[in-house]
């Protein structure tokens, strides 16, 4: 009854920039702290930086003066910017947020299903 769909993922040159895309969808009530995460193969997936539903945003080291998060509350979307990507960011980026639905008053979290990111030449 809620849905998150990433797009924007994609191959793109060591140097180049991205700009990811999240939509909410569905019964939606509110919609509180939204998020990227990513996760490399082989590894563990990862926060890169989140934000709460008043702009306030938290960047994880790896992304810090190369990642921009920012959201659009009235259109339930959160977007990721990544300049200068290297190839060790090459991962599936996930979005992530705590949505209540209209149904009930439970806070939960929800995932997207992913978008690839490759750098590479």
């Amino acid at each position: 009854q809620v849905q998150l769909v990433e797009s924007g993922g994609g191959l793109v040159q060591p140097g180049g920039s991205l700009r990811l895309s999240c939509a909410a969808s569905g019964r939606i009530s509110s919609i509180y702290g939204m998020g990227w995460y990513r996760q490399a193969p082989g590894k563990q997936r990862e926060l890169v930086a989140d934000i709460t539903s008043g702009g306030r945003a938290n960047y994880a080291d790896s992304g810090k003066g190369r990642f921009t998060i920012s959201r659009d509350n009235a259109k339930n979307t959160v977007s990721l910017q990544i300049d200068s990507l290297k190839p060790e960011d090459t991962a599936v980026y996930y979005c992530y947020a705590q949505i209540t639905q209209t149904t009930n008053d439970v806070v939960r979290g929800y995932w997207g299903k992913g978008t690839l990111v490759t750098v590479s030449t």
